[in-house]
Parts: C-alpha cells; structure tokens; sequence
C-alpha cells in the first residue's frame, strides 16, 4: 500500500487535499481556467457576467463535502445540487467541460493522483447527475 493510499483511509479528503487554503487555492484555479480556456467556453458561458458568487458557494460546499468546515451548510442548508442547478442548460458538453476544468485544476494545484482519482470519478458521476438536456 503507497503512502498516498494509507492517507485516504486514516483522514478525510478535506485533510488529505491540504486543509481550507488548498481547497480555496483548487477552487480558484477551476474559475481561473474557466476563464482562461478556450476549451471551456460552454462552461463558462452557463455562469453568467460574473464568478464570485459561484466562486464562494463551491469553495464553501467543497470544504463540506471534502469532509471539512459545513459552511455551505451552515448557510443554505442541504445542498439540493440538482435543484439548485435546474434553472442552467447542462448537457454532456456542460458536464464533460466542468469535470475536465476541475480535472485539469486538480492536476495544476497538486491535488494528489489517488485522491485526484478518486475525486474525478465522484465529480463525473455528480456532473452526470446535474444534467438536465440529453446533448
């Protein structure tokens, strides 16, 4: 068993990812890359004018989710993802760029490759979930 493996079963995601600043550093890489890539112009263009609201909100629910601090939670109450992302057109090209953003934000910050790993297959299925369009 690597050192990485025995990481992810003796703390959380939230630990093993590196606490509050490397979950704020991952979050604001993905917006950065949203921003920056051609390749993730769909992504981008289902956020609207301006990403801070966007920003904070999944900064606040990865650190939950991640098995740190309940602050999306503590403010807003149970996530209700497909809900709240129900009034935004996400198709596979949506879901696909959202999970390759994340991915390559991943990759760039230095979330390390097992939790990298098992982070993408969590992210894709959740993606997959949000869609709401069959394209």
């Amino acid at each position: 068993m690597n050192e990485e493996t025995q990481a992810a079963n003796t703390i959380t995601p939230f630990e093993w990812i590196g606490g509050e600043a490397r979950v704020q550093a991952l979050t604001d890489r993905f917006y950065d890359l949203m921003d920056l890539e051609p390749a993730y112009t769909e992504l981008r263009a289902a956020h609207g004018p301006e990403l801070d609201s966007a920003r904070q909100k999944l900064f606040w629910f990865l650190c939950g989710w991640l098995g740190g601090p309940s602050y999306y939670t503590d403010q807003f109450g149970h996530p209700r993802l497909r809900a709240r992302h129900m009034p935004f057109s996400i198709g596979i090209k949506e879901r696909d760029q959202w999970v390759a953003c994340m991915d390559q934000a991943m990759g760039e910050t230095g979330v390390p490759d097992d939790l990298r790993a098992r982070l993408r297959e969590s992210f894709m299925g959740t993606a997959d979930w949000m869609r709401n369009r069959g394209v």
